[in-house]
């Protein structure tokens, strides 16, 4: 059980490369649609010039299926499924991107195609989540949760490249061009999601033997402190998309920058992430949490003051860091808190959770924008993980890995 991290980080004969490698794809080609889409929305919600308010609603919607169908979809995926969840989702990506390129007429449009994309969105994400899992054995469970991350960081780093370089200096990008290339890139997450092998395992004949109830997994010892570190974290990074945007106009900073700050962001996710597992192995869940989510939050909060643009790109980079290993983090303690059983079933409550945070946190969020500017929310997210962070450690998952 606790094997050193050499042992851990080394091996390779618990490795299915034959899945991995068709997966990382898929995840860097859907990170890499998804933040395109939806910087592009916020912009091109601008452009319609609505209330700022509807940033959050159109966020929100993103939400709003997954949070009530997600565990549903974890069942679903426990079964055998993680293959074809991730081809379902890729399929009503497909559609939604039809839906921007072709009507993004009105906020009323860009809410209804938002809540599509988030739909699709959850299946990707819960397979993505599930094969991260089945890709790796026990030796080198969080060697492979950490490529998986690297991979989404790649995708999340490339994203917003395309933006700034689309947009250059304009204070908004060409938005019609950038769903355009959102549409392309979708048909090539559809094709390479058919790629991913099914799981081999047989299904149970008896699925009620494998029914873990809810109640249960949140008795877990440390498991609710994991999944309010998760929504907060992961409605943070979320809000952060949405929000930069609407920040580079308040301060005047074109699109190009706006862009490569979220590249800069995501460059040092991606950076975080490759020494996951040993930082992990090193410094332990719990210390390595708490540094994370602090430091979060701490680069929140100085983001909420009016930096200059050298000083922003530095706080980027800080923030990048220790939300990638914090994000990171969420994934690993629910996989090593569940029971084998019901992984798929943990994951997607913790999807679940996440998604409840995005409806309720955006449409706050937008309410708060209105009367303070963006700033407000970006201090408001501050105190939300200086609070995870204390809830945490108060809570003292259980032991680490």
């Amino acid at each position: 059980m606790h094997e050193g991290p050499s042992e851990r980080v080394a091996s390779e004969s618990d490795i299915d490369y034959r899945l991995l490698v068709p997966f990382l794809v898929h995840v860097v080609i859907t990170q890499t649609l998804i933040l395109i889409i939806r910087v592009t929305t916020s912009y091109r919600a601008i452009e319609l010039d609505v209330p700022v308010i509807w940033l959050g609603l159109i966020a929100a919607g993103f939400a709003i299926i997954p949070a009530f169908t997600a565990l549903q979809v974890g069942r679903w995926i426990d079964r055998g499924n993680d293959a074809k969840a991730i081809w379902v989702g890729s399929l009503l990506v497909l559609i939604a991107c039809v839906g921007f390129w072709a009507w993004p007429q009105s906020a009323v449009h860009l809410l209804a195609y938002s809540v599509l994309l988030g739909f699709g969105h959850m299946f990707i994400m819960a397979g993505h989540q599930m094969l991260a899992v089945r890709t790796g054995g026990e030796r080198s469970r969080e060697s492979v949760l950490g490529y998986y991350m690297v991979a989404a960081a790649i995708g999340q780093g490339f994203g917003p490249f395309v933006v700034g370089w689309l947009g250059g200096t304009a204070a908004v990008p060409p938005t019609a061009h950038l769903f355009v290339i959102c549409l392309v890139t979708a048909a090539a997450s559809t094709l390479v999601a058919g790629l991913v092998r099914p799981s081999p395992r047989p299904t149970h004949s008896h699925e009620t033997d494998d029914f873990v109830p809810i109640g249960q997994l949140l008795k877990v010892r440390g498991f609710v402190a994991v999944m309010v570190s998760s929504v907060v974290t992961i409605t943070a990074l979320d809000l952060l998309v949405i929000y930069l945007p609407a920040l580079g106009t308040e301060r005047q900073i074109d699109a190009s920058n706006i862009g490569l700050l979220l590249t800069a962001r995501s460059v040092a996710s991606l950076v975080s992430r490759i020494f996951y597992a040993r930082l992990i192995f090193t410094i332990g869940r719990l210390p390595l949490t708490l540094a994370s989510m602090l430091g979060s939050a701490a680069a929140f909060l100085a983001l909420a003051a009016p930096l200059s643009l050298p000083l922003m790109y530095a706080v980027l980079v800080v923030l990048g860091f220790a939300m990638g290993i914090a994000s990171t983090l969420t994934i690993s303690g629910t996989v090593h808190l569940a029971p084998i059983k019901a992984t798929g079933a943990a994951l997607t409550l913790r999807m679940t959770g996440n998604r409840v945070g995005q409806i309720v946190f955006p449409a706050v969020a937008g309410v708060v924008a209105a009367a303070t500017g963006v700033a407000g929310i970006l201090f408001a997210i501050g105190l939300g993980l200086v609070a995870s962070g204390v809830a945490v450690a108060i809570s003292r998952p259980s032991s680490p890995s």
